[in-house]
């Protein structure tokens, strides 16, 4: 007679069909996106709680709408024409790829003060994707940033801003400017690890962008530039993100020269190709910026 070990009985409270199995490992990506998503969650619920954060990113862009439109409006020809009008349509692109990338310097500044408190130790000791931490936080300040366009369109509407063009082409325009955004919040990500105080992050991440959005074509028409200064204008990513914006807002005014350069000639591939190429290459140095970095 053979002889079977009797089936061990199941722990009290759990139901005889209970599969007491351990759960299989999550893969690698799994993991690192629901890691993200925690993350994400973790920074947008930090955010909610202090309001004034939200406020002070609104304000901002809409001094900059109002300001730019009244101030300028009629005094800067676009197309041949300095009807204000005009002006007002041709700038919001600028207005809002400017918001989105204005925002990088709170994500550096940001991860710098997670850094400072030691939060980012403690990340590190946790068994979670190693990219997680920075991931979630970029994804939290793109609904962040978010937020603030909805808010812009808004304004823009109320003073006059219009689209002409169909509603599928309006959203992509907003989805290669959050696209854009994203791509910087990563710059501002690699920023914060790598200075020792949020103050030091929130210079660090301005003092590059304000050279970047102002020599480019979101104010003014880059053929109004000295010829070096056009150049590089046109070859800005920045500028190819807004000249594909205005095309697919329908933006551009009648007549308005398009320059030869060939971020100019293809706008959207060029604002693509301009947005994912920042991600992978700053993505990659801010994660190993973080495997390295110490509080």
């Amino acid at each position: 007679m053979t002889l079977t070990s009797p089936t061990p009985a199941p722990p009290p409270g759990a139901s005889p069909h209970t599969d007491l199995s351990a759960p299989r490992p999550r893969g690698g990506i799994v993991q690192s996106v629901n890691d993200s998503l925690v993350i994400a969650k973790r920074n947008l619920i930090r955010m909610s709680r202090i309001p004034e954060m939200i406020i002070f990113g609104v304000i901002q862009p809409v001094m900059f709408v109002v300001l730019f439109s009244y101030v300028f409006g009629g005094s800067i020809s676009v197309g041949g024409s300095t009807s204000p009008a005009a002006y007002r349509e041709f700038l919001m692109a600028g207005i809002f790829a400017q918001t989105v990338t204005f925002a990088t310097a709170g994500a550096g500044a940001g991860i710098a003060d997670d850094m400072h408190k030691g939060l980012i130790d403690r990340f590190r000791s946790l068994p979670m994707a190693r990219g997680a931490v920075l991931t979630g936080r970029t994804l939290a300040d793109l609904v962040q940033t978010a937020l603030t366009v909805v808010v812009l369109a808004v304004v823009a509407l109320l003073v006059g801003w219009r689209t002409h063009t169909t509603l599928g082409e309006v959203l992509a325009g907003f989805g290669l400017l959050l696209l854009l955004g994203y791509a910087f919040s990563w710059i501002g990500a690699l920023i914060g690890l790598s200075v020792r105080t949020p103050e030091a992050a929130t210079s660090g991440g301005l003092i590059w962008l304000f050279p970047l959005t102002f020599i480019s074509n979101a104010f003014v028409p880059s053929e109004n530039m000295p010829p070096f200064l056009q150049t590089i204008a046109e070859w800005n990513p920045f500028s190819a993100t807004v000249q594909a914006a205005r095309e697919l807002f329908g933006n551009l005014p009648e007549g308005y020269p398009v320059p030869d350069a060939w971020p100019m000639q293809h706008p959207i591939a060029a604002s693509i190709l301009w947005s994912l190429l920042i991600i992978v290459v700053f993505r990659s140095l801010a994660v190993r910026k973080y495997r390295s970095a110490t509080a």
